[in-house]
Parts: C-alpha cells; structure tokens; sequence
C-alpha cells in the first residue's frame, strides 16, 4: 500500500514540476553604461535659532488690545501689575483687584524681539476658581482708572 501511495505522490510532483517545451526564454534587453542624471539641488534649510520656539497666540473675541501689546500698553490699560516677573525671555505680569486676578504672559514673538502678550489667564481673587477671562479684563479696566 505504502508503495502504490509514494508512486502517486511521485508522479503528481513529477506533473507539477515539467516545464513546456520549445519555448525560449526572452531576450534580454542589452544595457548600454548608465549615465548619472544630476539631482536638482535645493537650498538648505535656514539653521534653527538656538533655545527659540514661537510662542502660542491666544485668540478670540474681546482680545484686540492686549493680545501682542508690550508691557507697558498692559499697565496703561490695567494699571501697576501687582506682579512682574521675568524668567529667560518670558515675562508674567500679574494684574489684581477684589474681583479677580488676571495673568499675562508675555513671550518675544521672534529672537531679541521685546516680549508682547501672548497669553492670559483669570482666576477669582478669593478661591482661584477660574473666571470669565473678558469679565476680569473689564473689571480690572474699571478699577485701574
């Protein structure tokens, strides 16, 4: 039995692997020596400035006049920061009433640029519970006057 199942293995792989005859393999394309076509050059990048990142511009309605102004428009607006703090090439300006406590940070929007606001943040002045951001600008306006 062994015998008539290994001669009909046999012979199916014997099918499987003829190959037709009087078929010629394809000719080859003859290949003449490759020239190098010039790869078109592009400028390199422009170096990075090291230790500067672009800062985040807070957006939105009610910001136009504080969002990129410099330090010294905010205080014409809101009055003497009750803190101003520098650290690297950021500044925090810290306005404060009864009502809330407004924070400005102020970052340069390109090297050796003076810093502008960039962003805020407002802050009830009793518990930190965060408030209304345009609220907070207006109550500081009134008491600043």
């Amino acid at each position: 039995m062994r015998v008539i199942v290994l001669a009909c293995s046999s012979l199916l792989l014997a099918a499987c692997a003829t190959t037709p005859q009087g078929t010629a393999p394809a000719p080859q394309p003859v290949l003449g020596p490759v020239t190098p076509r010039p790869v078109p050059t592009m400028a390199p990048p422009p170096p990075p400035i090291a230790g500067f990142r672009v800062p985040q511009i807070m957006r939105g309605a009610g910001l136009d006049g504080v969002v990129r102004e410099h330090a010294a428009s905010l205080q014409r607006q809101f009055g003497s920061p009750r803190l101003d703090v520098a650290e690297g090439d950021m500044r925090k300006l810290q306005f404060a009433s009864e009502a809330c406590v407004l924070d400005i940070y102020l970052y340069p929007l390109r090297p050796e640029a003076e810093p502008v606001a960039t962003w805020l943040e407002a802050r009830r002045a009793s518990d930190g519970a965060e408030v209304d951001l345009l609220s907070c600008m207006q109550a500081l306006r009134r008491s600043g006057e």
